[in-house]
Formats: structure tokens, C-alpha cells, sequence
């Protein structure tokens, strides 16, 4: 399909919740492409739930939601009227799997519905959801959940999504979709299905097919993927190393230099001559957020760009009033430092990770925290040596993952990103042992732009400042508001 509406400035999808209804909407109210994160989603708006739901956001879209019985099951089980003691647990939810509970996939669906329906609401702006491919087994009912809410583009990187186009269509013709899923040691991968008749029955509206962008590193991803139509994206965001969260490793074996960081090279640049001859619409992501940066990239045949730091700064995201002070007056020094760890993430991809006391990055804030893994949204599926499918984390204890025939050596400097980045939005679990998940940070590696535009804005800033800046060198007009839509 063509994407209608392209977007010059594409807000990135963050972390956990960073990236989250209210951003994406002041986004998308001026005429740019707002993104929400749809990592951990289900996790996200069932605590919201258990603080009370303040404002009554979620329970207004759940009043949209095409089944009402099942929007009741997920209140009846989350919904702390008045919210939670601050000292109480979260209550847990089901992990993904390869056989997900009932339960599960309709906490998927609802939670995905409702941060698309509330960044679309009361506008006729466009809206995406980034999801990230190495969380291989949330992504179909996770998708459906979004095209419930007519989400418009889908957004999707770490990893090789040639998988997404053929889901999305399958789903939009209201038809039982699938994806493979890559299970350790199996001779095949297992085929994970999701028949959206069989979830929501005659309460399953008609659905819209989203634009779909790939996030690629390499013009060589971007060719494979380009080739063939039943794998072509409809665009590609080509994002950097220098860009936050993970990043694609460099190409051939992986060096360090001195601050035990990846070496990038010329191999890992993108041959944006080739992506532009491809003949789709790209966008360049990673440190072009600054308004000749934008600039730069439409001259060089971009669509646009994508950014994320500046945005993730702004007193529009999810992430804790407290940590954003605490980066602010970080810009207003020499700070904040960000390193590219190559350990961090269990993926086994680089992870950017500010350095920040008192969060992860922190070693004596890192060697307290016990090891455990009670989200696993990054856990992979290994057959067991009596063939049946286990799962396991290299950030969980270190000697349960051996039992599982992990190797030590990968879990060497493992961080819980699942734990730590609920935490950068205030929502991170609160142990029955008085122990307080804390957070761990990711930005991009060009804080000088966000030092650029706090010189601007001394007070802080919102999604509406950023656009207005980062389009400052471009004529393109801004809408004060776009058009009404519900």
C-alpha cells in the first residue's frame, strides 16, 4: 500500500511507556507523525489501573473497546478504585509465550487499543506504534490490539520484520494471521497464530490496514526487504548508531575502544543512494534533531526524520517528572554522559545507557538489585532436553540460567531493561521486601541538540516547542490543530 499523509517529523516510539498516549497525540494534533511504544504494553496499563486510572483515561477508551465483556474482565481484575497502597506489589500479569493464556491476549488487546484510541482522540491526525521484533511472541495480538484502534503506521525494528506486511494484511481482511517464532535448538521455527473471529467473534469490527515503516541500519536490510512483496515494508526508517535504545551492532566482529564501547566504521554507515533508489519513503533517525539536520536529510532525498531525545525530554512523555529534572540540569553541565553498552540489553544488541546515579548505570545501584525476571518480555524460547520449550533471560539469576543450558558468559553486565525502564515512568514494581525497582535511562548520543534547545527553552519544553524547532529551517507549516475527528 502507500502511506498517505507522510510526515516530516516522525516522534520516535521509546521505551517503556516513554513514548506514550499523551506525546504521541500533541504530536499528531500538529500534523507530525506521533508514535506510542508498544513494548510491555499490557504490563503498562494494567498498573495504571491499579493507581486508580487518574483521570479516567483508560476506562474512557475502554467504553470504545468492540467487546464490553471483555473490557469488564480487565477492569474487574486491575481496577484498584483510588489506586494501590504505594507499598503494595503490582499485581503480576501473564507472560508471553508461545501458547498465550486467554487472559493475556485480552489484557494484549485492551492495552494496545487503549494507547492508540486515546493518542487518536479528538483528532484527525496521524498516529503509529513501534513494537520491536526480538519480542517476537506479543507481537500478533499486540498488532491487533492497534488496528482495533485504527492505529495508522506501524513501526518496527530490532531485528528483520519481513514477517509484518503479511500479518497486517491477513488481519485487515479479518483472517487468522501468523508469525514464526525462532526457538532455540527446534529443527523449525513454531508458528505463532492469532485468528481475530475467534477472539472478538461478531464484535470484530472492519479494520484498516496500517503503513508500515522498517527500521533498518543497512541499506543491505533494506534491499532484501524491498525485493520482494510479500516482505516490502511501505517505508524505512534508516536510524544510526548514534541513535538511543538499542542499536544494530557493527558488521563483522564486534571491537571496543578504550570505554569499552562498540567501534562503528564507513561499513556501518547506510548507502542512502541505495535506499533512495529502492523507490520508497525513508526517514533518517539517529542525531537529526536539530533543525539543519532536517534540512540535510530532505536535501538528501529523505521523507523526513525521525527523533527521539528531544522528545523524550519534553514534559509531553511519560518518563517521571523527577528524572526529567534530573537530566536537565544535567545539560546545564557537562552531562549527560551516554554510553553505547554492548552488554546491557539481553538481546545481545548495544544499548545506549545515560550514566546516571542512582539508576542501573550505577554499579552499586546495579550489584544491590537482586537478579530476577518477573516481566520477560525478553526471554527466548529454547527446547529443553526433553523437548519441551523452556524459556529463559540472561539477565535472570545467573545459576537458573544455567540450569536452562545458558552460558555464563552471557550473562556478564546483563541489566533488566523490563524493570528498569517501567521505572522511568513511575511505574516500576515495589517488592514485598520494601525493595524499589530503579530505573535505567536510554538517549541518543547527541545530547548537544537537547542542549541547544534548553538554551531556548531555560523552563523545559513540550512536543509543540520541538516541532516548531526542528522545522524552523524547512517550509513546513505547522497546524495550531488538525482537523477534528472524534
Amino acid at each position: 500500500m502507500a502511506c498517505v499523509e507522510l510526515p516530516t517529523i516522525i516522534q520516535g516510539g521509546m521505551g517503556v511507556g516513554l513514548s506514550n498516549w499523551t506525546l504521541a497525540r500533541q504530536v499528531a494534533l500538529r500534523g507530525e507523525l506521533g508514535v506510542v511504544s508498544g513494548t510491555a504494553l499490557d504490563a503498562v496499563v494494567a498498573r495504571r489501573l491499579q493507581d486508580g486510572d487518574l483521570g479516567g483515561h483508560v476506562r474512557r477508551a475502554l467504553s470504545h473497546f468492540p467487546s464490553p465483556e471483555m473490557a469488564a474482565r480487565v477492569l474487574t481484575h486491575y481496577f484498584i478504585a483510588g489506586g494501590r497502597s504505594v507499598a503494595d506489589p503490582y499485581l503480576a500479569v501473564p507472560k508471553i509465550s508461545l501458547k498465550p493464556s486467554q487472559a493475556w491476549l485480552e489484557l494484549s488487546l485492551i492495552s494496545n487499543f487503549v494507547e492508540v484510541w486515546l493518542a487518536k482522540e479528538g483528532h484527525g491526525g496521524v498516529v503509529g506504534i513501534n513494537f520491536l521484533e526480538k519480542i517476537q511472541m506479543a507481537t500478533p495480538a499486540a498488532l491487533l490490539g492497534a488496528m482495533l484502534a485504527d492505529v495508522d503506521y506501524v513501526l518496527m525494528g530490532a531485528g528483520v520484520p519481513r514477517e509484518i506486511p503479511r500479518l497486517l494484511n491477513d488481519f485487515a481482511r479479518g483472517a487468522e494471521g501468523f508469525i514464526n517464532i525462532d526457538v532455540e535448538g527446534a529443527a523449525e521455527p513454531f508458528r505463532l497464530v492469532l485468528n481475530p473471529v475467534e477472539l472478538l467473534g461478531a464484535e470484530l469490527p472492519t479494520l484498516n490496514r496500517p503503513c508500515f515503516l522498517a527500521i533498518v541500519s543497512a541499506d543491505v536490510l533494506a534491499t532484501y526487504l524491498a525485493r520482494n512483496e510479500a516482505i516490502r515494508p511501505d517505508g524505512f526508517i534508516v536510524e544510526g548508531h548514534l541513535a538511543g535504545g538499542h542499536n544494530a551492532p557493527p558488521r563483522g566482529q564486534m571491537t571496543l575502544d578504550e570505554q569499552q564501547e562498540p567501534i562503528y566504521g564507513v561499513r556501518d554507515e547506510a548507502n542512502l543512494a541505495k535506499i533512495s533508489a529502492l523507490g520508497l519513503p525513508f526517514w533518517l533517525a539517529g542525531a537529526y534533531g536539530r533543525p539543519e539536520k532536517v534540512a540535510e536529510a530532505l536535501a538528501s532525498g529523505a521523507t523526513g526524520v525521525q527523533v527521539g531525545t528531544l522528545f523524550a525530554l519534553c514534559r509531553d512523555s511519560g518518563l517521571t517528572g523527577e528524572l526529567r529534572d534530573q537530566l536537565l540540569a544535567e545539560l546545564d553541565g557537562s552531562g549527560p554522559v551516554v554510553k553505547t553498552d554492548p552488554l546491557a540489553s539481553p538481546t545481545g544488541f548495544p544499548f545506549k545507557v545515560v550514566q546516571l546515579p542512582e539508576t542501573l548505570s550505577d554499579g552499586a545501584v546495579y550489584e544491590e538489585r537482586p537478579r530476577l525476571c518477573d516481566l520477560g518480555y525478553l526471554r527466548t524460547a529454547f527446547v529443553r532436553p526433553n523437548g519441551l520449550v523452556g524459556y529463559r533471560c540472561p539477565s535472570e539469576p545467573v545459576a537458573v540460567y544455567l540450569k536452562k543450558g545458558g552460558k555464563i558468559e552471557d550473562t556478564v553486565g546483563r541489566q533488566c531493561l523490563c524493570n528498569g525502564l517501567m521505572a522511568n515512568i513511575g511505574l516500576g514494581q515495589h517488592r514485598l521486601d520494601g525493595y524499589v525497582e530503579p530505573p535505567i535511562l536510554t538517549l541518543g548520543s547527541d545530547v548537544e541538540a537537547a542542549r541547544a534547545l534548553r538554551a531556548i527553552h531555560p523552563a523545559g519544553w513540550g512536543a509543540a516547542d520541538v516541532l516548531t524547532w526542528l522545522l524552523s529551517q524547512v517550509t513546513v507549516e505547522i497546524p495550531a490543530l488538525v482537523g477534528q475527528k472524534r
